[in-house]
């Protein structure tokens, strides 16, 4: 029970990352049903359910009866992004890239020592996801940054989590800029089966190379200033 009860916390906070981090549900949004989100977080429907409740009762979702759940329309995102201003589509892409370089590899090192078993599993299935998107010619723009994010969120470190809207505008950019490229696509490809064989693997020195090397393989992309 207890154990689940922790599932249900991260699985209510990935929830609040949607809103707050990613903006998939702005306030007076309506979340997916609950088949829907459940197969997306890869938890149970009882699961979910308890995540929702945490969020009902901390005054960030409401359930309106006959009509679903919904972000509450006086949710204040703005203080949950103490971020966000590090974020303008101003910034120099390569400055994002390089501040990936800085600590996207050690949050995967981290990862692969801490992550649970239920973080793990979530980690490969969205980079399978991100496979047969690129297989089949389909954005991966938002599986990417959910990617990033659960090994991001699997590093147990609220800091590293607070960064991820930095983290979301380089994916963006990077997603774009490889598109165009059949050799950073193929690249990508690669990359990710060897970070996720070592993440699998719990090799954490593994996971911080593999991540370093799949950066800088996206920075090879960037166009010359």
């Amino acid at each position: 029970m207890e154990q689940e009860s922790r599932l249900s916390d991260r699985i209510a906070d990935s929830i609040l990352s949607m809103i707050t981090v990613e903006q998939r549900f702005l306030p007076g949004s309506k979340l997916p049903n609950e088949n829907i989100l459940s197969e997306e977080l890869k938890v149970s429907r009882t699961t979910l359910r308890e995540a929702i409740r945490i969020l009902v009762t901390g005054g960030i979702l409401e359930i309106r009866r006959g009509r679903g759940t919904f972000v509450r329309e006086d949710f204040e995102v703005g203080r949950f992004r103490e971020f966000s201003r590090l974020t303008p589509a101003s910034v120099n892409v390569r400055d994002l890239y390089e501040m990936r370089l800085i600590f996207e590899p050690e949050a995967a090192r981290y990862a692969a020592a801490r992550a649970t078993e239920e973080e793990i599993q979530r980690i490969l299935a969205l980079g399978e996801e991100i496979e047969e998107r690129i297989r089949q010619g389909r954005d991966r723009t938002r599986v990417e940054q959910s990617f990033h994010k659960s090994i991001a969120k699997a590093t147990h470190n609220e800091f590293i989590n607070q960064l991820m809207p930095v983290i979301y505008e380089g994916i963006n950019k990077g997603v774009k800029l490889s598109e165009s490229h059949e050799e950073a696509v193929q690249a990508t490809l690669a990359d990710h089966k060897m970070l996720m064989d070592f993440l699998k693997a719990r090799n954490g020195e593994g996971a911080c190379n593999a991540m370093r090397i799949h950066i800088l393989h996206a920075m090879e992309q960037l166009p010359m200033e």
